[in-house]
């Protein structure tokens, strides 16, 4: 930052246009939350305070935090944190980014338990791969009778996991554990899950955003994208109630063979769109079995 770059007002506009001279996509946005961020100020708050001047230390942690994001880091790493579903989730190294994508997840189990009793039910909830708790603390917190079970395959995400619901007050509600989809057994009536289901091929050629700082864990789902599905879809019948759903993330182009897989089975599948009007989800519930 220049030396006349006293108040959090000429900051915040002097990092935009560094940002911007970076091409990086949206800098406006970006620089109002880092520097915010840095001075202990919420972002929404920023613009009642730009004419304050900035300490030496301040001026220090503003500087840093924007190099991180010049060089490709992303923002809710840099912060820390990510909101989801109105909430914020922290985040550590081995926790997936919660995209705005996933909240489709979230809406479609909604809509389900809406449709099949109400919110105010004592349900049970698992979550698989439930990373940083995200798609689990946001279906609890519309919920407030359930109770729910989140699993991981990594010690990190877990923890990461269980102080986020501590947190957002649900820590006595859900439960958080270390181990592989088969490990997850019971009757739940909602079933979610964002598993990984990029092509293991196709992980060098994204944004180094994802590539470079996401956990390769929660992104490589094998060689056609599919392998979590494999793991997960076969152990649904003793996983869900009677009557119960399950609710798979997938990527755009994977509803045909998650639903063929699902069918396989004794799995009946529909297709819900994101707000993009891409597909998102896929919900399952117990039907007649067809053959391979």
């Amino acid at each position: 930052m220049t030396q006349d770059a006293a108040t959090l007002g000429t900051v915040r506009r002097a990092a935009a246009k560094r940002l911007a001279e970076a091409e990086i996509d949206t800098p406006a946005l970006d620089a109002r939350i880092l520097v915010a961020t840095a001075v202990g100020l919420a972002p929404n708050a920023l613009p009642l305070s730009e004419d304050r001047a900035i300490t030496g230390d301040e001026a220090v942690a503003i500087e840093a935090m924007l190099a991180r994001r010049v060089a490709g880091e992303p923002v809710a790493r840099i912060v820390g944190s990510r909101e989801f579903w109105g909430l914020s989730f922290s985040l550590n190294a081995d926790t997936l980014v919660p995209r705005p994508d996933s909240e489709t997840v979230v809406e479609a189990a909604l809509a389900f338990v809406d449709e099949s009793g109400g919110r105010s039910r004592p349900l049970r909830l698992v979550d698989i791969g439930t990373g940083s708790g995200a798609l689990l603390a946001a279906l609890a917190s519309e919920l407030p009778r359930a109770t729910g079970l989140g699993i991981d395959l990594s010690p990190g995400a877990a923890t990461a996991a269980r102080d986020n619901a501590a947190r957002l007050g649900l820590g006595a509600r859900l439960l958080f554990v270390v181990g592989s989809y088969a490990d997850c057994a019971g009757m739940a009536d909602v079933v979610v899950t964002n598993p990984p289901y990029i092509e293991s091929e196709v992980i060098a050629g994204l944004a180094a955003e994802v590539r470079d700082h996401d956990p390769r864990l929660a992104l490589d789902g094998g060689a056609d994208g599919l392998d979590a599905y494999r793991a997960i879809i076969p152990q649904l019948l003793r996983v869900m109630a009677a009557g119960g759903r399950a609710f798979l993330e997938i990527g755009s182009a994977q509803a045909d063979a998650v639903t063929a897989l699902a069918g396989r089975h004794g799995l009946v599948a529909c297709v819900h769109r994101d707000l993009a009007g891409h597909d998102r989800v896929v919900e399952l519930r117990r039907g007649a079995a067809v053959s391979p």
